[in-house]
């Protein structure tokens, strides 16, 4: 549990508006984010003294060598605080607390998150079905032709099997995310569905559906960290970074403790303590939602919804814009975008615009308070960051 009360703030944001990046190197994004994330907040690239990267997967500049190090030497900066962390999806939400504490140590004064990837316009679809099926315990899982959405389907069954959850329930997540993104033009899917289309579409590891499944595309972003103090004279609204914690359960899924809950009490009674707030105050929240189970475990870890519930709480319309706690107004993972490693620094860049109060048509009303929760693995490492409009 890290406690920054009011010291540190986000100050500068960027993000690709479009789902394909055609020749476009990682390092080429990485370099144009930053450069728009600083024009943003009204600084330049003297001012940065703090790099966070989350490395690449472009061989070109990744292979062998300390990737925040060449990202450096890429955009000619010379930081006192520069590191890559490697850490899965939750990577970016632990970012956000790694350049939080670094600042209110003094060992830097402005830090840049950046992660970018032209992941379907560099990819294959073989290198895709390899990356999909190439995940899991090299003695237990791999052995048996497990792949991701596999993985994620065994967590779905078991949820239904103990608390009666529908695929109409999981169905309903989707609906809501592409809900969402009809209002986003970033978005690479703005045509609403219905939980029909859901159930109707290919199923790809039963209970999941092809609907049920995120999206993949190019893209990333980029966000800038400060002082608040600082903060107050630059361009933006400042957005106060007042909370953040970590959990772990597991590293593969056959060691899991339970396959319906994967984050402890504790845990999650100090990512709130953190920040002083509980469950209950957060006015919208950013959660992993690679696949529509995810949104549903994550509702029921976090203390939104008590076990079991997550799935008529999102059947009722808890999650829609205008519901009791909006999910992902962008459309996240399951519609907008899922640029690979870089997915989850869009539900960062989302949370800043909900608390600038920017976010155009898709704004949550009067939004003051913003949760944003990674998960890596299969619901295993997880992360928080908790924002607040100053």
């Amino acid at each position: 549990m890290t406690r920054f009360g009011d010291k540190c703030a986000v100050v500068g944001i960027a993000r690709t508006e479009q789902p394909w990046t055609p020749n476009k190197t990682s390092m080429d994004l990485h370099a144009a984010l930053s450069r728009t994330a600083l024009e943003d907040a009204g600084l330049t690239k003297n001012d940065v003294d703090g790099v966070l990267t989350a490395g690449c997967d472009d061989p070109t500049y990744c292979e062998d060598v300390a990737h925040s190090a060449v990202f450096c030497e890429y955009m000619g900066l010379k930081p006192r605080f520069t590191y890559s962390v490697d850490l899965g999806t939750p990577v970016f939400a632990k970012m956000i607390e790694i350049a939080a504490v670094a600042i209110s140590a003094g060992l830097c004064n402005t830090m840049l998150i950046v992660s970018a990837e032209p992941t379907v316009s560099r990819g294959s679809r073989s290198e895709a079905v390899e990356k999909m099926t190439s995940f899991g315990h090299p003695e237990f899982e791999l052995p048996y032709g497990i792949s991701i959405p596999a993985f994620y389907a065994l967590v779905a069954r078991r949820h239904m099997e103990v608390f009666g959850t529908t695929e109409e329930q999981l169905g309903r997540v989707a609906v809501a995310m592409r809900n969402h993104a009809a209002l986003n033009p970033a978005a690479r899917y703005r045509d609403r569905i219905s939980v029909e289309d859901v159930l109707a579409s290919p199923l790809i590891a039963d209970p999941l559906h092809r609907l049920d499944c995120c999206v993949t595309t190019d893209g990333g972003g980029a966000l800038l960290v400060t002082t608040l103090e600082r903060a107050r004279d630059l361009r933006q609204h400042p957005v106060v970074i007042i909370g953040s914690g970590q959990g772990f359960s597991h590293e593969h899924l056959i060691a899991a403790p339970s396959l319906t809950g994967f984050l402890d009490e504790k845990t999650r009674s100090d990512m709130f303590a953190s920040a002083g707030v509980s469950p209950d105050d957060m006015d919208l929240a950013l959660l992993y939602d690679n696949f529509t189970i995810s949104v549903l475990i994550q509702l029921e870890d976090l203390g939104f919804c008590e076990p079991g519930t997550a799935g008529p709480f999102v059947e009722s319309g808890g999650i829609d814009l205008g519901g009791h706690l909006p999910i992902n107004p962008h459309g996240g993972l399951l519609s907008e975008s899922h640029p690979g490693r870089a997915g989850g620094i869009m539900h960062l860049i989302e949370a800043i615009l909900q608390l600038r109060r920017t976010a155009g048509p898709r704004q949550v009303v009067d939004a003051e308070l913003a949760l944003v929760h990674g998960v890596g693995g299969i619901l295993s490492n997880q992360a928080t960051a908790i924002f607040a409009r100053h």
